[in-house]
């Protein structure tokens, strides 16, 4: 009688999420981290316990408690509820302008390392003008000359004026590795076979540096997150009444923060975590995906 073999196992495709989080625990924490201020942003009308707008002068001033977990500022309004809702503007504003600014970068850092000689010189002198100003001092420059244009409740010069010092970062950044990329013997016959250069920018160069373009997008986004607190404290970014966690650090906060640290404290928690979990999510992001330190 002959008995049959067992038959092998199906080979175990490891799940990516499973992979990062053993790989990058911190990662995985700073990303569980986002995903609950994702949630509480998108659902900020289900989630806040008050209308953040709503003034209440018998509540002015008000100490945390079972009621305001957070507290109440000089106008009555609850403070968790204005950190939830601000949690949306803070990642509307930081979402939007690291994706406009870092794939412009890109862009542009692709085709400087593609046309190379006179075109990538011209590229890269405006890039070492734009990088001579820190973030938000281009911002402010941005924002002071192009004043403010809404769509829709959301401010496009201020995503713009933040969006604009992003590309220089992102566009040298991919640039190096796009460089590399220009002399693979594929862009080469891509040359060869007649192929515009829109296609071979497109087609056949940029998804080969989609790797430094996601680890710069989501690197940004926190230094986004950060410039529009500065710009909304500065009084040039978020306007009253709308929640925004920069905006409830200045004004009234700045007035009361002896009588009421709470107007000063939580705005500040969000933002240093919002900003941490950003960072540290980038760079376990770029640790994952680099050959490197794969093991």
């Amino acid at each position: 009688m002959t008995i049959a073999a067992p038959a092998e196992a199906a080979p175990r495709v490891p799940n990516a999420a499973m992979e990062f989080a053993r790989r990058q625990p911190l990662g995985a924490i700073s990303f569980v981290i986002i995903c609950v201020m994702m949630t509480a942003g998108i659902f900020c009308e289900w989630v806040a316990p008050y209308d953040p707008l709503a003034i209440d002068f018998v509540q002015l001033l008000g100490a945390p408690s079972l009621e305001h977990w957070c507290g109440t500022d000089a106008y009555g309004r609850d403070i968790c509820s204005r950190l939830i809702y601000g949690a949306r503007t803070a990642l509307v504003i930081g979402f939007t302008s690291s994706f406009v600014g870092s794939t412009l970068g890109a862009i542009l850092g692709v085709a400087s390392a593609y046309f190379g000689g006179r075109i990538d010189n011209w590229i890269q002198r405006v890039v070492d003008i734009l990088l001579a100003f820190p973030i938000i001092v281009l911002a402010l420059v941005v924002v002071a000359a192009f004043g403010r244009f809404a769509v829709a409740g959301i401010d496009v010069n201020l995503i713009l004026a933040i969006a604009i010092p992003i590309v220089p970062r992102v566009a040298r950044v991919v640039r190096a590795a796009a460089l590399s990329v220009r002399v693979m013997p594929y862009v080469d016959a891509a040359r060869a076979a007649g192929y515009s250069h829109t296609r071979i920018i497109f087609r056949h160069m940029a998804p080969n540096v989609v790797a430094p373009y996601l680890i710069m997008l989501t690197a940004f986004i926190a230094q986004a997150i950060l410039a529009e607190a500065s710009l909304s404290f500065l009084g040039l970014g978020v306007q009253e009444p709308t929640a925004a966690w920069g905006l409830m650090l200045s004004g009234n906060a700045a007035d009361f923060y002896r009588q009421a640290p709470w107007m000063i404290l939580f705005p500040g928690v969000a933002i240093s975590l919002a900003v941490f979990a950003f960072n540290l999510f980038g760079d376990s992001l770029r640790d994952y995906l680099d050959p490197r330190f794969k093991v």
